[in-house]
Order: structure tokens, then sequence, then C-alpha cells
């Protein structure tokens, strides 16, 4: 081996310093990017909450050099071949960096203070451009992002193309509001140059992956949860009964592990924050990391510190107690509930719903937790939780309808208030206090006669169409349900719009094709359809459509006179009677607004009020 080949570099960089003007190549087995919803949120909340630490508007832009830094890890490079950069690992990371430039370069197109981060995204050599991360699979999806914000990858089954448009989508949905504006360019600088990766450069495979297989094999440094097994553990003087809890511990998680690796980290910090946690970090620049933090960040130090004055844990008896009855009931609970959350169960729909169309977990977990009791039953518990996750989903849906984003930095102080109001609250009380949250909510679902379907905002427009769906079937007495159209085991739906693309078609009703657009997305113009079906025919006029969308689910049947002539549950329905259905033989403008009225009562039905006043 030559001496070069004997070389290993690392130094620290900013995201400037290692993507600008770069190329880097993805090793073969490195290929497929699987980072998932929770990944991409962590990162993206993690980055916000840190910049926002530091940033007061009156700030010039040089400031921001000074700003709190974020370490993102190492990358390690294999520099073996004529001077080119492979990555050996952190390749989900700069996947991941190279989405979020691309959105923010999206997000401030029309910003009249751009940053320039093209070059960190692609290059340009002889008048050609290319993309930094050079992989040919992924392409295709990247250029569709930077050059239009959106990507249809209905037609592909790769794995990483579908994944690197999911989390693009999930970039733009935690994306904090608050940034948008005067703040953007001022955290563009940041996260260019305040955030720090240590660049590991090999120049020989063989010690490349040397320094992979040390940096993921070796070692086995203690989790959170073992840190705080073994403080716990300590304070049981008896043997007998230290050793009773430990074996508890070990089979709860376990059990857990089951779920996710990491699924004990998350259950304690939910269950910390959701029952002890007392402050939060205030939002300027310079404020200390407070309970629901440093729950986030060290649980086991903050237990330790804590477990006297906010657990009135003290004796060895007490902890002896405590972990073998509410530690026990806590862990069996989370576990339930992400039963329900993965299956669907009768006795707690919304649980299900929520983790369709909910919050970021570090909120949404620690809200479910907040309530219950070791002494609360069975019956009394999950009505607990469904009333939490249908608050949730009622909080988020309405959300969404009025185009609003719900990033867990922008809803972090109401929801942990929400916490700390609810906690430990009997049935009845939760009830009282959640209807009053809900009756404070600045969103109704009234503009929903404006609202329409786009890229970004797809999956949540499938989300409201699959419960408006089953709501319906199920009210006129149908076996299916939302699951039926959200997740069904056998052909999947599809979101159908009522009128094919075709603008020239529409011509007498609209000057600008941007409105024909609008109205065509509109909630009132879209159903579901079984796949295939809505293909065969979405360009046909819908006139022609009409006969075929009468065989299918309830709520297409609406739209055909004869449904109203052979379908009595419909007709004697009290809940759907007063909701202002009509058939439509003709579908004009006015016809998808008077259907997107009939949307908004639906709304009223599905997410009543009453349901807190039984």
């Amino acid at each position: 081996m030559s001496k070069i080949e004997n070389k290993i570099e690392a130094s620290d960089e900013n995201i400037n310093d290692l993507l600008k003007d770069k190329k880097f190549y993805i090793d073969y087995f490195q290929r497929e990017y699987r980072w998932q919803e929770k990944h991409i949120v962590t990162l993206i909340e993690d980055l916000t909450t840190t910049f926002l630490k530091s940033y007061k508007i009156d700030d010039s832009r040089a400031e921001v050099a000074n700003y709190q830094s974020y370490y993102l890890g190492p990358v390690v490079f294999s520099n073996s071949q004529a001077g080119k950069d492979s990555i050996i690992d952190g390749q989900q990371r700069i996947t991941s960096i190279t989405l979020f430039l691309i959105y923010l370069n999206n997000l401030q197109s029309d910003h009249p203070s751009k940053v320039a981060i093209e070059n960190l995204v692609f290059s340009e050599k002889y008048g050609e451009k290319s993309f930094n991360m050079t992989d040919e699979d992924r392409q295709e999806v990247l250029k569709a992002l930077y050059e239009k914000g959106e990507y249809d990858a209905s037609k592909t089954e790769d794995e990483t193309t579908i994944n690197i448009n999911e989390r693009y989508k999930d970039i733009d949905n935690v994306f904090p509001e608050e940034l948008t504006g005067d703040a953007l360019p001022y955290f563009i600088d940041w996260f260019i140059g305040n955030v720090i990766i240590v660049k590991i450069t090999a120049y020989s495979d063989e010690n490349a992956y040397t320094i992979f297989e040390t940096m993921n094999d070796r070692g086995m440094n203690l989790t959170p949860t073992e840190m705080l097994k073994g403080y716990v553990l300590s304070r049981i003087k008896d043997k007998k009964q230290r050793s009773e809890i430990n074996e508890i511990w070990k089979d709860k998680i376990w059990n857990l592990h089951q779920y996710d690796t990491g699924a004990d980290i998350g259950f304690f910090q939910a269950w910390f924050r959701g029952k002890y946690a007392v402050s939060m970090r205030q939002a300027k620049a310079g404020a200390e990391n407070e309970d629901f933090e440093l729950i986030g960040t060290r649980f086991h130090n903050w237990f330790k510190e804590n477990h006297e004055s906010l657990f009135n844990l003290k004796t060895s008896d007490d902890f002896y107690s405590f972990f073998k009855n509410q530690f026990v009931f806590m862990i069996d609970w989370y576990m339930k509930f992400w039963d329900s959350m993965a299956e669907f169960n009768d006795n707690c729909p919304h649980v299900f719903y929520i983790n369709r169309w909910g919050i970021a977990p570090s909120l949404q977990d620690s809200l479910l937790l907040a309530t219950l009791k070791h002494t609360d039953s069975d019956s009394v518990v999950l009505s607990k939780l469904d009333a939490v996750a249908r608050f949730i989903e009622t909080y988020t849906v309405r959300r969404g309808v009025n185009y609003r984003k719900f990033s867990s930095s922008s809803i972090r102080y109401t929801f942990f208030n929400i916490i700390k109001s609810i906690r430990d609250a009997d049935l009845d009380v939760l009830k009282d206090k959640l209807l009053e949250e809900i009756e404070s909510l600045p969103e109704s679902f009234s503009n929903i006669t404006n609202f329409s379907m786009h890229q970004q905002n797809r999956r949540f427009v499938k989300h409201l169409l699959s419960r408006i769906t089953g709501f319906i079937d199920q009210e006129v007495g149908r076996p299916t349900n939302y699951v039926s159209y959200q997740e069904p085991k056998g052909k999947k739906f599809e979101i159908e719009h009522l009128w094919g693309n075709k603008f020239n078609r529409h011509k007498d009703e609209f000057e600008q094709e941007n409105d024909f657009i609008h109205w065509r997305n509109s909630i009132g113009a879209l159903i579901l359809l079984p796949n295939g079906i809505n293909q065969s025919f979405s360009s046909d006029i819908y006139e022609d459509k009409l006969d075929h969308y009468i065989k299918e689910n309830a709520y297409a049947q609406t739209l055909h006179p004869e449904f109203y002539k052979k379908n009595p549950n419909f007709l004697n329905s009290q809940i759907l009677g007063d909701v202002g259905f009509k058939y439509h033989e003709q579908l004009k403008k006015n016809d998808i607004v008077e259907r997107a009225k009939m949307v908004e009562q639906l709304c009223y039905k599905i997410w009543a009020k009453s349901y807190y006043k039984n």
C-alpha cells in the first residue's frame, strides 16, 4: 500500500464546505435511501429548534455566524479512485440534506433575499448541470423536485425514489411557518454555515471500510434506558425486590423492542413528558433547556435530578412500588395504543386515524399518556385514548383544510399546555377540557369550499376522503369503513378527479387554466375509486363516467340520480338527512361548489362536538 493509500484525514466542515461544487458517488452497498418519516421529522425539528434558540428578529444576517452550531455526525468517504469521493458511511444523511436544500431553494424562489445554494445541490461542467450526489436511479425524482417541487411516484416501485419523494413531502409538512417569511434567509445562512459534519476521508477502500466497521460494530455504549435502569435498581435496597424489578424491566423492554429498536427511548420520553414535565424552553434566543427538552436528550439524568420533587420517589419502597405498578401499567398501555395505531380497534378508532394524520410523536404520544391513571379500568383507558386521539385528529383536519401546518415547533407550547391541563383527569373532566380546546380553535370547516388538492397535501386529501367515504358507508349500513379505503387488503383506492384534465372543455367557465386546475382539484370534485378503474376513464367526460360511479362506494354513488331511489338506509338517515346531498347529471363549477358545501357539513358530522357531551 502506497503512502497516500495509508493516509486518513478528518476535518470538521459545514454544509457549504462539504457540498459546494462537489461530486459524491454512492457505494453499491449504500444505494437504497431508507429514511422513514420519523427520521426526517426529527432532523428538521432539531435543526429548526436549534436555530430558533439563537434567532432574534432584529439581528443582522452577519450575526448568524455567532449562532449556536448543530453537529450532524461523521461521514466517511473513500478517495481511492482518481479524486472521486465515494460515500462509505453517511449516505442517508447526505441524501436528506440534499432534499432539504432542494426544499429550501424552492421555498425561497419568490423571496426578496435569496441565498445562493444551487451549487450545493448540483454543479455545472461544460454547460451541463448534474446533481452533486451521483446515482442514476435518483436523477429523475431529484430533478422533478428541484424544478417543480413535486414528483409523480405512482408509476414506480423503486424504494429509493418513493422514499425520496415521501420525505420531501414530510419536510414540507413539518417545516415551521414562522421560518418561511423574513427569517428564511437567516435560517438558510445558518443551515449551510453552522451545521457541522466531521468528514473522514480514506485513500483506500480497505481503510474506508475499516473505519465504517469501527464506527458501526465496535463499542457498546449504554443507552439512556440502560442507565436509567441502573440508577433505579441501585435505589432498591432489598435484593429480592431489585431482582424482581430487573426481570420485569428486561421483559417489558424486550417486548417494546419487537415494535422498534428505539421504542424504549420513545416510551420514556412520552411517559415522563406526559405525566411529570412541568416546564418547556421559551422561544427566545439564549433560553435554556427545560423539562421537556431535557427529557428529549438525557431523560435518565433528568429523572435522577427530579424523582423526589416531581415523582415523589424517595425511599427504596417508593421505587419498588412505582416501577412494579406505574411503570408496568404505562408501558403496557403504550404498547397497546401502538397496536391500535397499527390495526383498527373499534374501541378507540381515532388512535388508528391519527397514526395516518396526526401530530409529531414527541407531542402525540405524551398527550395520549398524560391522562391515564393506573387505577383506570380498561374501558376507561380506551375511552380516554379515543377522546384524546379524536381531539388530535379534529385539530389536524381543521388545520389541514385551512392550509395551516402543524409542525412540532409551531404547536409545541399549545400542546404542552394541553398536556398539563389534562394530566390525570377523570374521563368526564377530560372530555370537558378537550371540548373547550376545540371550541377555542381559530380554524373551522367553513373555509373548506376554498380547499383544493395539490401535490404536497395529497396524503391529507386521501385521509379526508377515506374518512368521508367510510363514514357514509357505515351510515347506510355497509360493512366497509375507513380502513377499506385507506389501507385495503386488496386493490388500492386512488383519488379520482370528476373532471378530466381537459381545460379546453371548460373554457365556457374559465378564462385562465390556473382557475380550472384549482376547481378541478377542489374537495368537491374528488372521490375515491379502486386503482385501475379510475385510471381507465380518468380523462372521460363527466356525463360519460356517471354510470360507472353508480357501481362504486356510496359517496361516489351520490352523484347519480338512481342512488336516491333505491337506498332506504340513506334516505332515512337522521345524520345524513340534512347534509345537502343531491345528484349531479352534469358538473359545472356551481355543482362543485355545492358538493364542497356538502363536504363541509359532512366534516361537522364526522368531527361533531357532541362526541364530548355524551
